[in-house]
């Protein structure tokens, strides 16, 4: 259980060395154990920001994330720290501290924006730490969201992209979280007082205008509003004074009371409203889930390709739909082994057995499987389940078969030792050995625990058995070639009524296979029925949630006297609800 993980400090799950990003497996290991689902905080932010005080104090914790108290950047790559989440029983909090941005000590910073990205698509919020105000200066530190259509694909074919696009992209993001430290103004706007998400609303007001100037003023503050309906704000004061902030893990008493007090406001609204990480189409994840995001984006950035939405999706489908296939056939088996005691009488008695067993079964594969394209595990786990039915029957045969060998050595034994001593080789014998016969056969049919077999090797063994009886009816002189003659054509039309019985028999076997698995193919059918309505209705909330968010946008916006903007927004949500019933879940 991922209450039972025990993390004493972070780790590093991102590595970013020589300008290379790779995944740790340590990280990785820890991650695979968590089987509850994760809400997932990211920090970026300018190095020698404070991020990790932040996140050292989400973790309930002194310390952990590397403070570092000089000019360098210490937290290199993104390290990852995994703790029972404290207002949630059964879930687990990661918290991914990333290295500073900007960092004048590595020239290239290609890698920021690469860190910058996978801290947005890991994260279910997503927090930037910035110093003092939103200026023009705070703002053109943030130009990583510009980015962000260049760096992340939501869909694997391009012809698939369009205006519904940033749809997938605000169903995948996170929630934004804006702290602003050593915050120093007075909130207010227009000599009113107003709250730090009014400062921030205000901060991602428009220009209007056309020249180059307002328009790249204006595009990352669209970005923002395109890609984070959902955002915060926290403010907070100086700590302590300077001379003490490189030892700000060590101090308490000398914290300053309102920076207290604006570190609990903001670790209670992580707490209560940061969400499960959750992908499109209400997939929640948990820690191996997380673990193959991590492999899947950084597999592909490392390989030159844009991380893709929809690819790790897909990927993380294969992974778990072979996982939830194995789940319904060990479910099989295992019930199948328990409640069917073998052999059954008849083979509709196993079938009536198997088909309660064969529904749990799907049951459990839909309850484990997602993103199934054209049914491809659906159809294997019905092509197993089919091998497994036949496993089951011939063993049920097998097991018949063994115990009425047995059964018939043990009855007709004694017979044919009689036979051999001559009892039968007399006049009359021939009818003494058919009543002695008989007898024998009364005795073996009423035996119990036979199986489906027991005709069939009953069958088989008296025609092993039929030169001796061919041979007693010659040799006895008791009775007339006439009486003979008759004798044998009774026997010929016996043997031959059994041949009609046993391929009756095989014929309504082959009828009921095949009505077996038509209702096999229609359990399927059903269950993948009611699953894709299932998940239409959780697309629909989805989607009708990216609206509304949208619509709050588009709001703002015509408040702002956007109207161009707002005509663009009222577009995109237009496209969305035309593509409510068409569109694809990721």
């Amino acid at each position: 259980m991922a209450s039972e993980i025990h993390m004493p400090g972070p780790v590093c799950l991102i590595e970013n060395s020589d300008q290379q990003l790779v995944a740790n497996q340590e990280a990785l290991e820890i991650l695979s154990a968590i089987k509850q689902p994760v809400v997932v905080v990211a920090i970026v932010g300018l190095y020698r920001t404070g991020k990790s005080y932040l996140m050292n104090k989400l973790a309930g914790k002194q310390n952990g994330f590397s403070l570092g108290s000089t000019v360098q950047s210490h937290t290199k790559g993104i390290w990852m720290w995994c703790v029972p989440h404290s207002q949630k029983p059964g879930h687990t909090l990661v918290l991914l501290d990333t290295e500073g941005l900007e960092d004048i000590g590595k020239g290239d910073n290609q890698n920021d924006c690469w860190i910058f990205a996978l801290s947005v698509l890991l994260s279910s919020t997503f927090i930037y730490n910035s110093i003092r105000t939103i200026n023009q200066q705070a703002m053109g530190q943030l130009h990583y969201v510009t980015e962000l259509t260049d760096l992340i694909k939501s869909k694997s074919s391009p012809e698939d992209s369009g205006i519904a696009d940033s749809a997938i992209f605000v169903g995948f993001f996170p929630t934004f979280v804006w702290t602003l430290r050593d915050f120093h103004l007075e909130l207010e706007l227009n000599g009113n007082p107003i709250t730090p998400d009014e400062y921030l609303e205000s901060s991602l007001l428009l220009k209007t205008g056309t020249d180059e100037k307002t328009k790249s003023f204006n595009e990352l503050r669209l970005c923002i509003r395109k890609f984070f309906p959902q955002r915060k704000c926290f403010v907070f004061d100086r700590p302590a004074p300077t001379k003490k902030l490189s030892k700000l893990e060590q101090l308490q008493k000398e914290l300053s009371e309102d920076f207290v007090e604006q570190v609990a406001k903001f670790t209670s609204y992580i707490f209560s409203s940061s969400g499960v990480k959750t992908l499109s189409g209400g997939i929640k994840v948990n820690g191996p889930r997380l673990q193959s995001l991590v492999l899947t984006y950084v597999n592909a950035i490392r390989s030159g390709e844009l991380p893709c939405m929809e690819n790790a999706v897909l990927t993380l489908a294969q992974i778990e739909n072979s996982v939830a296939v194995q789940k319904a056939i060990e479910h099989y088996e295992e019930q199948m082994n328990q409640k069917v005691q073998l052999p059954t009488e008849t083979l509709q008695e196993l079938l009536d057995l198997h088909r309660p067993i064969e529904r749990e079964s799907i049951k459990v594969f839909m309850k484990n499987s997602f993103k199934d394209i054209d049914q491809k595990f659906q159809k294997e786990l019905g092509d197993q389940l089919n091998a497994k039915l036949d496993a089951f029957i011939k063993k049920n045969m097998d097991m018949s078969s063994a115990r009425c060998s047995e059964l018939l050595e043990g009855i007709f034994g004694p017979l044919e030792e009689e036979v051999k001593q001559g009892t039968f080789s007399k006049p009359g014998g021939y009818y003494l050995f058919l009543q002695k016969k008989q007898e024998l056969k009364k005795k073996y049919n009423q035996a119990p625990g036979k199986g489906l077999q027991a005709e069939e090797m009953l069958k088989k063994y008296f025609e092993s058995k039929e030169d001796v009886a061919e041979t007693l009816l010659k040799t006895d002189q008791s009775l007339t070639e006439k009486e003979k003659e008759i004798e044998a054509e009774r026997i010929k039309a016996e043997a031959a009524e059994a041949a009609n019985r046993g391929l009756k028999e095989m014929q309504d076997k082959l009828e009921l296979m095949m009505e077996e698995k038509e209702r096999s193919h229609q359990e399927h059918v059903k269950q993948l029925t009611e699953k894709m309505e299932k998940e239409r209705e959780e697309m629909k909330a989805e989607q009708q949630r990216i609206i509304s968010l949208k619509l709050q946008e588009q709001e703002r916006l015509l408040k702002a006297g956007f109207e161009i903007e707002s005509r663009k927004l009222r577009e995109e949500i237009k496209e969305i609800k035309e593509n409510m019933t068409s569109c694809t879940i990721l």
